[in-house]
């Protein structure tokens, strides 16, 4: 079954530092909704509620329904503000969604087969190169997710972002910019070997500091 997500809001008309603060002691959340064909609207969201939802990771990049003063809006999540060393939220911006109109949002990548690739049992590491892409879609079509399966990469193979499997109807907005955009997604690459001096052999600090030595005598002798 389909995951989705609901969030439970209401209305704010009470605005500015004083107000958020209070809301947050009360469990709020100091939200505004955006976008669409309506002006911006100040919410408030439940914090218990919100910090449930952001237990999966879907919630980032999924299409949320946002009841509001009897009103329900399709929405993505945009921005989220959290506390420097506490777990609280401290705003969130939402936008709204139109399912007649295309959006523009950032969806994570899954690497499947990373046990099993080849390159990883020869002893090669695993790059991530990026965590996430940028798509273009309508909302019907946005992906939870998008995997990449490396169980066939070798050391030195890259899985580039032409080369993922996009479901019909999403477009990575990178690959649209050209061909000098095709940056890769997940590589495969060998340990690096670092090679402990030999005992005995002086390091350029040292050979330095006699350099050093050696010309503060000479400007004795002169002086």
């Amino acid at each position: 079954m389909a995951i989705s997500f609901e969030l439970s809001a209401e209305p704010r008309s009470d605005m500015g530092k004083g107000a958020s603060r209070r809301l947050r002691r009360a469990g709020k959340i100091p939200a505004i909704i955006y976008g669409g064909d309506k002006a911006p609207e100040a919410l408030t969201l439940s914090h218990n509620e919100v910090l449930r939802n952001l237990e999966h990771e879907a919630f980032y990049s999924h299409i949320l329904t946002v009841r509001s003063g009897g009103n329900e809006m399709q929405a993505i999540l945009r921005d989220l503000q959290r506390h420097p060393s506490k777990a609280i939220i401290m705003h969130m911006d939402l936008q709204r969604v139109s399912a007649t109109e295309k959006l523009w949002t950032n969806v994570p990548i899954h690497i499947v087969g990373e046990d099993v690739a080849p390159g990883v049992k020869g002893g090669g590491l695993v790059s991530h190169d990026l965590t996430d892409v940028e798509v273009e879609c309508y909302p019907k079509d946005l992906p939870e997710y998008i995997e990449v399966d490396i169980s066939l990469l070798e050391v030195g193979d890259a899985i580039h972002l032409s080369g993922l499997k996009i479901p019909d109807g999403v477009t990575l907005t990178e690959l649209e910019r050209g061909e000098d955009h095709d940056i890769s997604v997940v590589s495969i690459h060998a340990k690096r070997i670092v090679e402990e001096e030999e005992e005995g052999v002086e390091t350029p600090a040292a050979e330095g500091g006699e350099a050093g030595e050696a010309a503060t005598d000479e400007a004795e002798d002169e002086s």
